[in-house]
């Protein structure tokens, strides 16, 4: 019988390095399937973050499809930034976007041809029932002013076709999805200041040669958000709305919409990427769903005459781009607590799955993970006085070989998503092991405005972000010291994107947490809000509020304005070529951190954007995170790493 070490926590040798960490990052996204063939998107962190579109023949063998191309394909769109389903399969002709230059290319065995021009961006490929049109999301860059979208019909026999307009009278457009008949096209609009999660529209409108014609709406509007429009074979219409309060199941025929599906959980989730699938039609008459409740999925086969229902018996608690194989067979990228993602087919009748390709090996033993435990607790009252609570899973720190030295507490790291409008759910995240491998206990906090729990949960952030994420993030804290679980004194915080802006304000706003970890965190709200991108030029309006009326509440809530009063050690991680958050975000609170006297490093990385790709780049962001919080913490990492540039480093001596 093996007996544990005592080792002070952050300490502990862990099995899982920086650079099996890294393989962790691999990505596994916005799978299909055309003609029996299964095919999918794979992110490579050791490719420099490619995007690599492969197929399961079947007959089984895997392949990267456009390997006979001379220069590696890169697979991936831009639109809106955060980009979107970049490929098609059209009979024997392949459809995709290419990442370098955003233009679509079709490939045959004529060859390969760019189909559309230089400074448009493509997303969402949807191909028409002719074979040989698709539609798409073009997003036009050509002109000095903002960018404009469109619904757009795309011919691939065309030598050279920026696409048929169909429609481009809203700020965005998403969903294009024409009929089994290709009579009628369905769509989903949207206008500044809203983002699609606030308010959304779903239209029909009649499909022709010439063009579309007869455009109504059908559904959505202020305070209905409404997605992922499916055409079934009978010509009804399916979408998701959360008009109840939960984004369920709703149909539309004869000029009615009806309710599918009601119930208390999320079947879909917030547009930030196009073309993502959160439930499949089946031939006979049935739905398979994906059910999110409290950020745990599961997947249910629904009857939609009879209502009938039975949930799939599997071991995974999330699912992404549910769709069909066959009538018999579904496919979905799923996750599991203590496994990296893997897709996956399942038989329908007896819900047994197959492993058709992992992310990656599994990189711990199953004794090393630290399982997930969903926490409760008290935050601050509401604005009618109301007591509240919020939501987050917490991970013990979990070695068979060692333990906390007596009567030592492991320190806490607090994890914020991004988003903030996403969710931090128990599916097994290397970025987590990684820490409670070595000693530290994490807790993931769903702050008020996450998603998962309903339509109410998320509107706690409508004016006030950088206040109910914080205080629910310091609530996190204070119940975890309190139940004797934690080291309260040994409290950092991370996040990257709008987890970073709550970090910063964490820093900025109190003494709570010793250390931020922040990857291209929101400093100044003002500058994100005049610097972004047009998908979120408008966010703040309703975050925060609208400017210019807003002007005061922007810097009373922006960390960069407020460092002086930070006494907290923060490393600051940064892309080149970020363009959601600007790289001059991060150097101003670098230097207002460092102008405050604070222990401060400072990394960037050139060529990165707004999430990191490239497996070095992550493996050296993580051996800073090591080498930083041991230098904070008092501890020496288990591995030989080199020493990092801290600046006003005497203040961890403090």
């Amino acid at each position: 019988m093996t007996v544990s070490q005592l080792i002070s926590c952050g300490a502990w040798p862990s099995p899982l390095t920086p650079a099996l960490t890294a393989v962790g990052a691999v990505a596994l996204s916005f799978a299909s399937a055309a003609g029996g063939t299964l095919y999918w998107i794979e992110g490579r962190p050791a490719e420099k973050g490619r995007s690599v579109w492969l197929c399961r023949w079947p007959n089984g063998e895997v392949h990267e499809v456009l390997n006979a191309l001379s220069e590696p394909a890169d697979v991936r769109s831009s639109v809106h930034e955060y980009g979107g389903s970049a490929y098609a399969v059209l009979g024997e002709r392949l459809v995709y976007g290419e990442c370098a230059d955003q233009r679509v290319r079709v490939k045959s065995a004529a060859g390969t041809n760019i189909l559309t021009p230089a400074g448009c961006r493509y997303a969402d490929l949807s191909p028409a029932p002719d074979g040989r049109r698709l539609v798409a999301v073009r997003e036009d860059h050509r002109g000095s002013a903002e960018a404009s979208n469109a619904v757009v019909r795309l011919d691939t026999e065309q030598a050279a076709d920026e696409g048929q307009v169909l429609f481009d009278q809203s700020d965005f457009v998403a969903w294009p999805r024409v009929s089994g008949d290709g009579q009628r096209l369905a769509w989903v609009t949207w206008d500044h200041p809203a983002m699609p999660w606030d308010s959304a529209q779903l239209w029909v409108g009649d499909l022709s040669a010439a063009g579309l014609s007869n455009p109504r709406v059908i559904a959505g509007g202020p305070g209905e958000s409404v997605l992922e429009p499916q055409w079934a074979a009978d010509g009804s219409l399916y979408f998701l709305s959360d008009r109840s309060g939960w984004c369920n199941l709703y149909r539309w025929r004869d000029d009615v919409v009806e309710a599918v599906l009601a119930i208390a959980a999320e079947l879909g989730g917030p547009t930030w990427q196009l073309g993502t699938r959160s439930y499949a039609l089946t031939t006979d008459g049935q739905a398979l769903l994906r059910v999110n409740r409290g950020t745990v999925d599961a997947l249910l086969l629904l009857n939609l005459t009879s209502g009938a229902q039975r949930w799939l018996d599997l071991p995974f608690v999330a699912f992404g781009s549910v769709g069909l194989l066959d009538d018999d067979t579904a496919f979905a990228i799923a996750s599991s607590v203590d496994q990296l993602p893997m897709l996956v087919t399942i038989h329908l009748g007896s819900g047994k799955y197959s492993v058709v390709r992992r992310a990656g090996d599994a990189v711990i033993a199953p004794a090393c993970v630290s399982r997930p435990q969903a926490i409760e607790f008290p935050t601050q009252a509401g604005p009618d006085g109301s007591s509240r609570s919020a939501q987050a899973w917490f991970y013990p720190p979990t070695s068979p070989a060692h333990r906390p030295l007596a009567d030592e507490k492991p320190p806490l790291l607090v994890m914020l998503h991004g988003g903030p409008t996403s969710h931090a759910g128990p599916a097994f995240k290397s970025a987590v092991q990684f820490w409670t491998t070595r000693g530290f206990a994490v807790v993931d906090v769903n702050y008020g405005g996450s998603t998962g729990f309903g339509r109410a949960y998320r509107e706690r952030l409508r004016g006030q972000w950088g206040v109910v994420d914080l205080q629910d993030a310091v609530a996190a804290v204070d119940y975890l010291a309190g139940q004797g679980w934690v080291d309260g004194q040994r409290v950092a915080i991370r996040g990257s994107s709008a987890g970073g802006f709550t970090v910063l304000s964490a820093l900025a706003f109190t003494d709570r947490f010793a250390v931020g970890i922040n990857y291209y965190g929101v400093a100044d709200l003002e500058t994100l809000a005049t610097d972004t991108h047009k998908f979120e030029s408008r966010y703040l309006d309703g975050l925060v509020a609208p400017l210019p009326e807003g002007l005061a509440l922007y810097r009373a809530r922006s960390p960069a304005h407020h460092m002086a009063q930070c006494r907290a050690a923060l490393i600051t991680f940064q892309g080149s070529a970020d363009r959601a958050v600007p790289p001059q975000q991060s150097r101003a609170i670098v230097e207002a951190a460092m102008a405050a006297g604070c222990a401060v490093a400072y990394l960037e990385f050139e060529g990165e954007g707004h999430g990191f790709r490239r497996g070095p780049n992550i493996v050296r962001a993580l051996e800073h995170e090591l080498v930083f919080l041991g230098r904070v913490f008092g501890y020496q990492p288990a591995e030989d790493l080199a020493p990092i540039e801290i600046s006003n480093a005497e203040a961890l001596s403090r």
